[in-house]
């Protein structure tokens, strides 16, 4: 008998991650983060005129961590444990990884870096008015946190950040 498997079917991973944290031996499946009221602004100028921020979860580059190359493994050894901010306007585009963030290696791959990192595509987009221009500075937030320390610590230090670059709006890239 022959069975079918739907190659095209979604990735389970939310009653996998679920089922992941119960068998880590807490007393309850994983919680995402979530709010009753989410505040929203909208932009006061047309995008074309908008300061843009990069806000992303790749790491920077740790030569002593081990492989973070597109096809490492998970690496838990670099991961990073505090808010890190970098230079947009740099010749050469920073290097930052994915290696530590836990995603489904079967069915992606990490070898298009324009994915996960969209610096360069940015820099075009304000090169062809779409965007009014990048903050001088991209920012990575560490994912090796819990919910509360994303919210309490993190999370602030990026807005404040953000705002200290003059950024109008925030691309949020979470990998």
């Amino acid at each position: 008998m022959t069975t079918f498997v739907d190659l095209n079917a979604p990735v389970g991973y939310m009653q996998r991650t679920r089922d992941y944290y119960l068998a880590l031996g807490y007393n309850n499946p994983y919680r995402w983060s979530h709010f009753d009221e989410v505040p929203f602004t909208p932009l006061k100028k047309p995008l074309a005129e908008a300061r843009i921020a990069l806000i992303t979860t790749a790491a920077p580059y740790q030569p002593e961590a081990g492989d973070q190359g597109p096809n490492a493994r998970y690496n838990g050894n670099a991961k990073f444990y505090r808010v890190y901010s970098d230079s947009t306007s740099t010749e050469q585009a920073p290097d930052v990884r994915i290696s530590h963030v836990v995603y489904d290696r079967d069915h992606t791959s990490a070898e298009d870096p324009h994915t996960w990192f969209p610096l360069a595509r940015l820099q075009a987009a304000a090169e062809a008015g779409r965007i009014g221009g990048l903050t001088e500075r991209f920012h990575c937030a560490p994912t090796n946190r819990s919910q509360r320390m994303t919210t309490d610590t993190d999370a602030p230090e990026l807005l404040k950040r953000c705002q200290e670059d003059g950024a109008d709006a925030v691309i949020l890239v979470p990998n």
